[in-house]
């Protein structure tokens, strides 16, 4: 019997007999369980939903161990590029921006302003204190939602280093002024005339940043960065915004390599020694060319991106749940509930791994040759964003894929629990609530 035709049953147990059980997540065993790609630039960890607590856990758990024992300095993760830099100044003891907003006010807040977030972040924090600058692990945003925080950072930057040149920008940015609030409908207003100049507007003013780039970084390294990425930020969210009216793959396509390429310029700005763990859904880490978004629709993703460049020095791990819940709207734009998520489908690699009977298990899909043949099969996956909607499940939430070559590793916990978001009250006083999330 073909490998490709065992029963299901087989499979399952194959599993079993590879799973490597998962401790506690404060276990410095769960750590060390990662240690087999503590030698690669950049280990992605991935998540089959935005509202679950264990991946939020296992990944934090992930990171600490990176970070402590295999020099990692860059924690870059699904967020605004702005957003995520307050966060940054916090967990680095570096001041706040002034006029900086408070980060993730908008939908889905939840995904970052959780207890989760705020306990790594508080670790993090404590990691970094009394260490050098280039010692210190950062935390950086790779995502390009926010246009209209990321304007006023280059704004406030320029004011500062060379107000002649903040004038010009003023200028530039002047003719997305009124779309900031709400770009989506920027791709509309774009089709008449008078905001086509709005493309080379952006993109100049990033070019200009990048032409005074040794003059800048002279005067200040870290601030020019932040600068440089927020100037791109704009380019990409106007082109983005413009493409994403017309509803194709293109607007995927240029999400995903700005974040890469956000990945790159961090990683750079660091030095050629420098290694980053990346935190991001399992549909933008797992390689795109081995699943329907990739075969079918003609999408690729970060992961995809950071195997093309980074070759072998690239890990990629995903995450998969069976049951239990998950934080989520109805509703793009809609209120968070807590909804139960539904067992997974018989089709599914979740019902394999749920079968296999271990409740939290690591499985290194290079490991064992026999069980790889077995589960290149193409079969369905799970994907709960921050919306969720368990009456149409199989449309909206499952996709064919070929999770061996989609992945190096694939974390399991048979049942998880929604994140519990951060509200406007202190929570157990480990971090202030005027920062860094707060007002």
């Amino acid at each position: 019997m073909s490998p490709l035709s065992d029963p299901i049953d087989s499979i399952a147990a194959r599993i079993a007999q590879a799973a490597e059980p998962l401790p506690g997540f404060d276990d410095p065993a769960f750590g060390r369980l990662f240690d087999r790609w503590g030698d690669r630039r950049v280990v992605l960890l991935g998540e089959a939903s935005h509202g679950t607590s264990e991946f939020y856990r296992a990944r934090a758990a992930i990171s600490r161990h990176l970070i402590e024992h295999h020099g990692f300095t860059t924690v870059a993760v699904e967020a605004d590029w702005p957003d995520a830099a307050v966060l940054d100044a916090f967990v680095r003891g570096r001041p706040r921006r002034d006029g900086a907003e408070p980060p993730f006010q908008r939908f889905p807040t939840w995904m970052w302003r959780n207890t989760d977030v705020a306990a790594f972040l508080d670790w993090l924090r404590s990691w970094n204190e009394g260490k050098p600058s280039g010692e210190q692990a950062g935390f950086y945003g790779l995502d390009i939602y926010n246009m209209a925080g990321s304007i006023s950072a280059v704004l406030a930057y320029l004011d500062e280093i060379d107000p002649e040149a903040a004038s010009v920008a003023r200028e530039r940015y002047g003719c997305l002024h009124p779309w900031q609030e709400d770009p989506a409908i920027y791709g509309r207003a774009v089709l008449t005339e008078g905001y086509r100049r709005c493309e080379k507007a952006v993109v100049q003013q990033w070019r200009d940043l990048l032409e005074k780039r040794l003059a800048y970084v002279a005067e200040d390294g870290e601030g020019f960065l932040d600068a440089e990425r927020n100037a791109r930020l704009v380019a990409s969210a106007e082109r983005y915004y413009r493409i994403m009216y017309h509803g194709d793959e293109e607007s995927w396509n240029l999400r995903d390599t700005h974040m890469f390429e956000t990945l790159q310029s961090i990683l750079d700005h660091k030095g050629p020694d420098s290694r980053a763990v990346v935190w991001a859904h399992n549909s933008h880490i797992g390689d795109a060319r081995h699943t329907d978004m990739g075969q079918r629709r003609g999408e690729l993703n970060i992961g995809q991106l950071c195997r093309e460049w980074w070759e072998e020095e690239a890990a990629l791990i995903g995450f998969g749940t069976h049951t239990g819940t998950v934080a989520a709207a109805t509703d793009w734009d809609g209120d968070m509930e807590v909804k139960r998520v539904r067992p997974s489908r018989a089709d599914s690699y979740e019902a394999l791994s749920h079968d296999a009977g271990v409740p939290r298990f690591l499985l290194d899909l290079h490991r064992d040759p026999d069980l790889r043949r077995a589960l290149e099969e193409p079969r369905r996956e799970r994907f709960i964003g921050v919306i969720y909607r368990p009456e149409s499940e199989l449309a909206s939430h499952y996709a064919r894929c070929t999770l061996p070559r989609q992945f190096d590793g694939w974390v399991w916990f048979d049942e998880t629990t929604a994140v519990t978001p951060l509200g406007p009250e202190p929570h157990d006083g480990a971090i202030p609530e005027t920062w860094p999330f707060g007002l």
